[in-house]
């Protein structure tokens, strides 16, 4: 099994799993696809896996033919997934096949999508998995952070964003110092969204407060990134830019710290954000009834 679909998050696509190399209208179409078809990395990353998943079940299933994958076959592996997998998982298992076997099938490498007409595992969700704190619990989280050092002060403002903007982590690992700036007396920053979309909004006062503090002190040029990761076990800052997993550790570190139990991750204080937003609109509606 080949291990090239998985590196081309960090290199480019140089080898296939071998269901896809035998034809090499098959490799130069399905590289195309995870290349230039696909532009959202973390997408990428996850149809990757899929693929390369299901290239291996082919082969340990003697089915070493692109042409020879049928509708039963594709069924047959979905099945199988049940006993491993919750079924969002697996329905991004059919999602990525579909997609890819769809981009064959329009560059006349397949005559049919064998996944087209497979149906996946039904799934429902009433309340979202997304662990959300209370208001004090995140101001408790936030106030324990050390801000005497340069990390100190960047965790607290990272943290803030996300809070106060209600903004998905990938948006806010991608700002740039200019990003961060005075509009009529206030503050905004400037979020890349999915899709390339840009999102500007003025700043609450706290938050306000996080950022110029955690500015002044680490004096970023305007063209930086403006969450850089720490150098070493130093507090000083280096110019390569936090990555997901760098603030989820980050996260893990600091309620750890503030004594915070429930289990929290990068998606936590956006759902808190939305979620408190919400309660206040709510309370603001019934009292003017």
């Amino acid at each position: 099994m080949s291990q090239a679909i998985t590196q081309i998050t960090s290199s480019p696509l140089t080898t296939l799993p071998a269901l896809f190399t035998p034809n090499p209208q098959a490799a130069k179409r399905t590289l195309e696809f995870f290349t230039a078809q696909i532009r959202n990395p973390n997408t990428r990353r996850a149809y990757a896996r899929a693929v390369s998943r299901f290239a291996a079940w082919c082969a340990e299933h003697g089915l070493h033919d692109l042409q020879a994958i049928e509708p039963v076959h594709v069924a047959t592996y979905i099945e199988g997934l049940q006993q491993q997998m919750t079924a969002p998982s697996i329905k991004l298992q059919l999602a990525a096949l579909r997609v890819l076997f769809d981009w064959l099938v329009v560059g006349q490498v397949l005559p049919v999508n064998p996944a087209s007409s497979v149906r996946g595992p039904r799934h429902s969700v009433k309340k979202g998995k997304t662990p959300v704190l209370a208001a004090d619990e995140a101001r408790t989280l936030i106030d324990a952070i050390d801000t005497s050092t340069i990390t100190g002060l960047r965790d607290r403002a990272l943290i803030g964003l996300m809070v106060y903007t209600f903004a998905r982590v990938g948006a806010v690992i991608k700002m740039q110092v200019e990003d961060v700036y005075v509009q009529g007396r206030r503050t905004w920053v400037r979020l890349h969204e999915k899709g390339g979309k840009e999102h500007e909004m003025p700043c609450h006062h706290n938050l306000d407060n996080y950022l110029h503090a955690y500015l002044e002190a680490a004096k970023p040029g305007a063209k930086a990134y403006l969450f850089c990761t720490a150098t070493g076990r130093t507090s000083a800052l280096s110019s390569r830019p936090m990555s997901q997993s760098d603030v989820w550790r980050m996260i893990g570190r600091r309620a750890e710290q503030a004594g915070i139990k429930t289990k929290i991750g990068c998606h936590t204080f956006r759902a808190t954000g939305i979620t408190e937003y919400l309660g206040l609109s709510q309370e603001t509606e019934f009292k003017a009834r």
